[in-house]
C-alpha cells in the first residue's frame, strides 16, 4: 500500500492535466496548494491533504481520498478525491457567468460596409 505519491504524478493521475509535464509546470507557476502552502511536483501527496488546483476547467478545492501513480479511466479518476461543496458552488457561478459574457462579446463577422461605417462615425459623434 501507498503511503504518498508526487504532487505531479497525483494530478495527473487524477485528471487535472493530460500530462505530467504540465502538472509540473503548474506547480512551478504556483497554481497548486497543498494545505495552504505552495506545491513543488516532488511534493508527497497524501491521504487527507486539501489541495487547491487552479486549471483550465477552473479553481478546485478537492480532498485526496485515495493515491495513485496510474492514469486509468475518468470514472476511476474521480474515487481518488472529493471536491468541496464551496469549490463546486463556486466553479458552477464562474462557469455561468462566463457563457453569460460571450452573449455580449459577440462581433461581426468580417470588416463594416459603408452604411455599418457611417452609422458608426454617427454614432461616435464625428458628424
Amino acid at each position: 500500500m501507498m503511503t504518498s505519491v508526487r504532487m505531479d504524478k497525483w494530478l495527473w493521475a487524477a485528471r487535472f492535466f493530460k500530462t505530467r509535464a504540465l502538472a509540473a509546470r503548474a506547480c512551478e507557476l504556483g497554481r497548486i496548494q497543498s494545505n495552504q502552502q505552495p506545491a513543488k511536483a516532488a511534493r508527497e501527496v497524501r491521504i487527507g491533504d486539501m489541495l487547491r488546483v487552479a486549471n483550465d476547467g477552473g479553481d478546485f478545492q478537492v480532498e485526496v481520498l485515495l493515491l495513485s501513480d496510474e492514469r486509468g479511466p475518468a470514472s476511476v479518476a474521480q474515487t481518488l478525491y472529493r471536491e468541496t461543496e464551496a469549490s463546486q458552488q463556486l466553479r458552477l457561478k464562474v462557469a455561468a457567468e462566463r457563457r453569460a459574457m460571450k452573449q455580449f462579446e459577440e462581433l461581426p463577422a468580417g470588416k463594416p460596409s459603408k452604411r455599418d461605417r457611417r452609422e458608426i462615425i454617427r454614432f461616435r459623434g464625428r458628424a
